[in-house]
């Protein structure tokens, strides 16, 4: 007899199909105090979640160890796989606190930023997490605080202090973040915190570590050595927010395996205007690359006190979606928001809807121009170009390591990419691909049309496919091994029965 739980996540599961395999973008979930309860991820999961992402400037590792099995647990009762991406802190260029938590500064006010005080400030000067800011600016550098809100003049350097004039006031608040217009802050990308947090995040198996504040790809190939070190497998992610950065994006997003488009302190060092122009460059070259991309911040902000977007999110969220993101992140809206279930329902909503404006089948001309230096490769191009050539229901992709999909998704095909695969942590990696969907299968097959049989009775039984459909597979003969994809049938859900019979 089938255990109750399995069926009712059987049915969960079967139900939730049609509507994921619609949706090629993937929505990425910040945790937090609002989406901490089981009860409540299973309730996002169940809207339309494929990435967590654990802010690892908040809590403990003891936090994290417990948070992410309380993900994983939620994601088995819905019946779906859900990825995890630790975000590491990196510098904190910060003021630090006030005798009574905030203070009004006024246009023309000076006021001082003292590396050497460690008591907390007032109206005249307030301490700063970050010691050596004293030798990064100098006279005439412009200080933006709080994501831009204040604008300071520094019109000398003393010591360890920075007098400045303040040019657009308003209040500052303990903790607030600093930024330098034009970027040329030192400070290293991975601190002392970040290397014991790369250890937790190996610890919970997370599947993505993004990096803060790289400034080269050196910062990305220190951080993957570390992870490696620790024993953890998790992809590396590049999340572009420094000046510095943007001259470095070639370096950066070769030694990464994805990259954040970072918006909130990337606007304020570069100017808010060059962003939108950015992130359509950083998503055509991480996808040129067969990198990953994720566009972040800011993207449902009125939704943290509201049921509904606005229309500039609306038009934001689709942008991203036609700018061929992979994902799009939501931070506060799901971390501290009232409306954390209704932000993800209302950004899939937008997501299905932008990807209906892109044309199906969409061929592009580099598979047939570019030549492969991997057979598997040239097999992943060979069924995208079958697939946007016959009315085709999917492509399946029989993978260990999660390559073949990986190339699949750079291009759209028009039709859902299912990733078959035995490996837990494959299936969990894939969940970031955009159009690519993870299905867990253990093949007891002793041929391949053995296992094509059990390949059809699983996406049959999940109701991803129907009799007279034609699909596309890729295979490796050598089942089991990763890097061995070197076969690409299309077949008939189906044909095989009638011939038997």
């Amino acid at each position: 007899m089938r255990h109750p739980v399995a069926a009712v996540v059987a049915v969960a599961a079967a139900a939730a199909n049609d509507y994921f395999m619609l949706r090629r973008t993937k929505i990425v979930a910040t945790l937090g105090p609002a989406s901490s309860d089981q009860k409540v991820l299973e309730q996002m999961i169940r809207a339309g979640v494929d990435l967590v992402r654990m802010n690892f400037s908040h809590g403990s590792a003891q936090d994290h160890v417990k948070r992410a099995e309380t993900v994983r647990a939620a994601a088995a009762v819905v019946g779906r796989t859900v990825g995890i991406l630790a975000d590491l802190q990196g510098p904190k260029i910060r003021v630090r606190k006030f005798e009574n938590d905030k203070i009004i500064l006024n246009n023309g006010d000076t006021f001082i930023l003292d590396a050497a005080l460690d008591g907390p400030g007032n109206q005249q000067r307030v301490g700063l997490d970050y010691k050596n800011l004293y030798k990064d600016v100098s006279k005439g550098s412009v200080l933006l605080l709080n994501d831009g809100m204040l604008e300071f003049n520094v019109i000398e350097v003393k010591g360890y202090e920075i007098v400045c004039r303040v040019v657009r006031g308003g209040v500052l608040s303990n903790n607030k973040g600093i930024n330098r217009k034009g970027g040329g802050l030192t400070a290293p990308a991975l601190t002392g915190k970040d290397r014991e947090d790369i250890r937790t995040a190996a610890l919970i198996r997370a599947d993505y570590l993004a990096v803060s504040f790289p400034r080269s790809g050196d910062d990305m190939r220190l951080a993957r050595e570390l992870m490696e070190a620790a024993g953890g497998k998790s992809l590396l992610m590049a999340k572009i927010e420094r000046a510095e950065a943007i001259p470095a994006l070639n370096d950066i997003i070769e030694a990464s395996d994805a990259i954040m488009v970072a918006r909130g302190d990337l606007s304020v060092e570069v100017g808010d205007a060059a962003v939108p122009g950015l992130q359509k460059r950083m998503i055509k070259m991480a996808r040129a690359k067969n990198r990953l991309v994720i566009t972040a911040t800011q993207m449902m902000e009125s939704m943290i006190t509201n049921p509904i977007p606005t229309r500039a999110e609306v038009s934001d969220v689709a942008n991203a979606v036609l700018d061929g993101t992979d994902a799009v992140m939501l931070s506060a809206e799901t971390a501290v928001g009232d409306y954390p279930v209704e932000t993800i329902e209302a950004m899939a909503r937008i997501c299905l809807k932008a990807e209906r404006e892109v044309e199906e089948h969409v061929f592009d001309r580099r598979v047939v121009q570019q030549k492969f230096a991997r057979i598997d490769q040239s097999i992943a191009m060979s069924a995208l170009f079958a697939a946007s050539h016959f009315k085709v229901k999917a492509i399946i992709a029989l993978t260990q390591s999660g390559s073949t999909p990986l190339w699949m998704s750079r291009l759209n095909a028009g039709v859902p990419i299912f990733a078959l695969t035995p490996v837990p942590e494959t299936l969990s990696k894939v969940t970031l691909f955009s159009g690519v969907h993870p299905i867990a299968f253990h093949s007891r097959a002793r041929g391949q049309l053995e296992e094509w049989h059990q390949i059809e009775a699983t996406l049959l039984e999940r109701g991803l496919v129907k009799d007279g459909d034609m699909v596309v597979m890729t295979i490796g003969e050598a089942m089991g091994k990763s890097g061995h994809t070197n076969t690409m049938k299309i077949m008939c859900v189906g044909d095989h029965r009638k011939i038997e019979t």
